[in-house]
């Protein structure tokens, strides 16, 4: 059993994802189809279903709320409240369980309020952070990322195109990529047209790099057989890996490694974990140990004093241990709690989800938030008003033109496409092109900077558009 898992701690490694999903770069598109049983037409609904629940979910290791329970337990760990429950039950023990001298009453006052802002500080706080991750779930939910694989039908075995749910793919399923997708598993591709990826996410490099089959008939580029000694496989041309999204081109592949088994899985699951103290961590822990310390160093001079001058070591150590009650301040956690809570309820009110109640003292704390916009700040909604030629003037054959290169464009249409075809719909001089037939495309690259789409008019003649950089 040692040996079992020390094997599935080894699998688990980036290094050793590397070397699963490098095998596969040198290998040919019939050895892989057959490896992983599919064929270019894709899986039956049925086979990817026994597949889904022999491999698992396509998803990587990822922060999850944890259980009510560990919330409210962990609403409590604070060493500041440690201090209040040691000094609450040093109180209960010297004011209730000691004997008392007769006609001498107990006085539970201090333990009472102690115990009771304890209560309300931890309550507080994980009743706002309870509430906040329900928030974060639910949110989480209304979003729904899918990828585009090819399923057979279980009757007629004819291939068709199903959007299918990302934590649905599985080993063998042939997946369909465009501009805009995201890479949904570490796919092997079959075949490429101008496929650009960025792997930033993976590499920090914000220049996307050309990705191909090197085993296939790709023109104007190498087809030499990935060396299986190759180590480097964010460089291996014929692998895409999860996480990294097309910025253009188009491809198709086979899915080799789903979730954990991925090399972005790999290395999700080494990082996920405890989150580092924050500066309101190390501040609350900080004030804490002033306190002990402090205690340390008042009780015993206090205690020694009393002793030595009134000879009743008894009184005296009850009297020391009364200082060390009178030098914790109770209220403090009730007071922190309260602040934080209303800072995340002013937050709230601006459409902000605070999900742990220390980042708000760490947002305040901050000089300079450096940050960078997610889309438009506006409605993520572009408007084309005019459509001019190069002396200015309004040109209808400019509107005619942009919309057949938009409408005909593979992929995902950015926001001007969208734009376009929206300023075309219903108008008189664009009914006509709906007799336009698309003969070929070369996607948007970085090396030319264009795009541009071949039809073919009504009368039998080719037409190239190109759209892109005017330099």
């Amino acid at each position: 059993m040692t040996e079992i898992r020390h094997q599935r701690k080894r699998a688990n490694t980036p290094a050793r994802q590397k070397f699963i999903v490098g095998v596969q770069a040198s290998k040919t598109i019939e050895q892989v189809l057959n490896e992983y049983q599919t064929n270019l037409l894709g899986l039956t609904d049925n086979e990817a279903l026994d597949r889904l629940i022999d491999q698992g979910e396509n998803e990587v290791a990822h922060e999850k709320a944890p259980p009510a329970w560990k919330q409210l337990l962990s609403s409590f760990k604070n060493p500041f409240i440690f201090v209040l429950m040691t000094l609450a039950i040093v109180s209960f023990v010297t004011d209730y369980v000691i004997p008392k001298e007769q006609g001498e009453e107990t006085d539970l006052k201090a333990v009472i309020i102690i115990i009771t802002m304890v209560l309300l500080s931890g309550l507080l706080r994980f009743w706002q952070e309870f509430r906040t991750n329900k928030a974060a779930e639910a949110l989480k939910s209304l979003v729904r990322t899918t990828a585009t694989a090819y399923r057979r039908d279980n009757k007629t075995g004819r291939s068709v195109r199903k959007e299918v749910p990302i934590k649905c793919l599985v080993p063998g399923d042939i997946v369909l990529l465009s501009a805009g997708d995201m890479v949904p598993a570490d796919l092997k591709i079959i075949e490429s047209r101008d496929l650009f990826i960025s792997q930033a996410i993976l590499t920090g490099e914000s220049i996307p790099v050309e990705k191909y089959d090197t085993l296939g008939d790709v023109s104007a580029k190498g087809i030499e057989p990935v060396s299986p000694t190759e180590n480097e496989l964010l460089e291996m041309s014929n692998i895409c890996l999860m996480g990294t999204n097309v910025t253009s081109g188009t491809a198709r592949g086979i899915v080799v490694a789903t979730g954990s088994k991925t090399y972005l899985g790999s290395l999700a699951k080494s990082i996920v974990g405890s989150r580092a103290k924050t500066a309101f961590d190390r501040g609350v822990n900080s004030v804490s140990w002033l306190l002990i310390r402090f205690m340390l160093v008042m009780v015993p001079i206090v205690l020694l004093i009393n002793g030595f001058t009134k000879g009743d070591w008894f009184e005296a150590t009850l009297f020391s241990l009364a200082v060390a009650v009178g030098l914790t301040p109770e209220m403090l956690p009730m007071i922190v709690s309260s602040n934080l809570a209303k800072g995340a309820i002013a937050m709230s009110k601006h459409k902000v989800i605070v999900k742990r109640l220390n980042a708000i003292q760490n947002l305040g704390a901050m000089d300079v938030l450096c940050t960078d916009k997610t889309g438009t700040l506006t409605q993520d909604r572009i408007i084309l008003e005019h459509y001019l030629d190069s002396h200015g003037q309004v040109d209808n054959t400019i509107l005619q033109l942009s919309w057949l290169n938009s409408f005909h464009q593979s992929g995902t249409k950015n926001m001007m496409d969208q734009a376009i075809i929206r300023r075309g719909r219903g108008k008189d001089e664009i009914k006509h092109l709906q007799a336009y037939q698309k003969i070929d495309e070369l996607p948007f690259d970085f090396i030319r900077r264009k795009l541009s789409i071949t039809v073919r008019t009504p009368q039998g003649s080719a037409l190239l558009i190109c759209k892109g950089a005017a330099e």
